[in-house]
C-alpha cells in the first residue's frame, strides 16, 4: 500500500535548488521532511503510514484528543516557520494529506498557474496581523460621558416625573450599549483604513472569543495585511502612533508577524 503524503507547503523549485531543505522531523515523529519536485514547484512533504493515518482516525484525534491536536498543530506551525525563514512559501492548512504522490502531483499540476501567481505575489512581501482588544467598561465610561445623544437623553429625563425617569434610565443603558458598539466599530474601521495604506492587500477576519484568547478583554478587530518588506517599519510605527492616540480609551492594538502567508496565497 502506498504511503500517504502530508503536505506542509509549496516552494519555488529554483529556490529549493539554491538552498537544500533543512533537516526536520516528520509529522509522525519518525520520518523526515523532503521535497517532491513537480515541474517548477517543490512540494515539502513527509510520508505517513496509511494504516495509522486514515481519514477516520485523524478526525477522531482532532475531535477527541486535545493533547495530540496541540502537539501536531505546533509541529505543523514550526515546520512552516522553518520554510518561511528560508523560502518563498505557500503554506497549507493543518492536516493536508494526499493518498499518494500521484494524487498530489495531479492536484499541483492542475493549479500550477495559480501557484506561480501566488509565488510572484508573496515574493518580497510579508503577512502581518493586527488585533484590537477592548476593555469595554473603560470605553463605556467614555461613551457615557462624551456622547451627545446620551447627554441629550439625560437632559430630557430630568424634566420627567420620577416614575417615568426610572424607565427612561433603562432606555439610556440600552442606548449606551448601542453607542458603545458604534464607537468600537468607528475606531476600528478608522485604524484599519489608516493601515491599509501600507499594504498591497488587506482583509478583515473573524474575531476570537475570550475562550480562545484567554484574555479578559474582548477582541474587537482582527485583520491581516500583506506588506512590502520595505513598508513594515512604517506600518509598525503607525500602529504605535495609533495606540498612543487611543491611550485611555480602553482599546489596545496588538500587531504580530511576519507570518507564513496563509491568507494571501492560493492553493486548493
Amino acid at each position: 500500500m502506498d504511503k500517504k503524503i502530508y503536505l506542509y507547503g509549496l516552494i519555488p523549485g529554483a529556490e529549493a535548488d539554491q538552498q537544500p531543505l533543512p533537516s526536520a522531523e516528520g509529522f509522525d515523529g519518525e520520518g523526515t521532511l523532503y521535497t517532491l519536485p513537480i515541474n517548477n514547484i517543490n512540494a515539502v512533504v513527509c510520508d505517513l503510514d496509511p494504516n495509522d493515518y486514515d481519514e477516520e482516525s485523524i478526525e477522531q484525534k482532532i475531535n477527541n484528543d486535545l493533547e495530540w491536536l496541540q502537539k501536531k498543530a505546533f509541529h505543523h506551525h514550526e515546520a512552516l516557520t522553518l520554510l518561511y525563514n528560508n523560502y518563498t512559501v505557500i503554506p497549507l492548512k493543518f492536516c493536508t494529506i494526499y493518498n499518494s504522490k500521484e494524487s498530489l502531483q495531479q492536484s499541483i499540476e492542475s493549479n500550477e498557474d495559480k501557484v506561480e501567481s501566488s509565488f510572484q505575489l508573496l515574493r518580497g512581501n510579508e503577512e502581518w496581523n493586527l488585533k484590537i482588544y477592548c476593555d469595554e467598561d473603560q470605553l463605556k465610561q467614555q461613551v457615557s460621558q462624551n456622547n451627545a445623544a446620551i447627554e441629550e437623553k439625560r437632559k430630557e429625563i430630568k424634566e420627567l416625573p420620577p416614575g417615568r425617569q426610572f424607565f427612561e434610565r433603562k432606555k439610556i443603558e440600552h442606548l449606551i450599549e448601542k453607542e458603545l458598539e458604534k464607537e468600537k466599530d468607528r475606531i476600528c474601521d478608522y485604524v484599519h483604513e489608516e493601515l491599509k495604506d501600507f499594504s498591497m492587500h488587506a482583509d478583515v477576519k473573524k474575531n476570537w472569543g475570550r475562550d480562545v484568547t484567554g484574555l479578559k478583554e474582548n477582541m474587537s478587530w482582527n485583520s491581516v495585511y500583506l506588506l512590502p518588506t520595505a513598508s513594515v517599519e512604517s506600518f509598525l510605527e503607525k500602529v504605535e502612533s495609533q495606540e498612543k492616540e487611543l491611550s485611555g480609551s480602553g482599546l489596545r492594538l496588538e500587531a504580530s508577524g511576519p507570518w507564513p502567508a496563509y491568507h494571501f496565497s492560493s492553493f486548493s
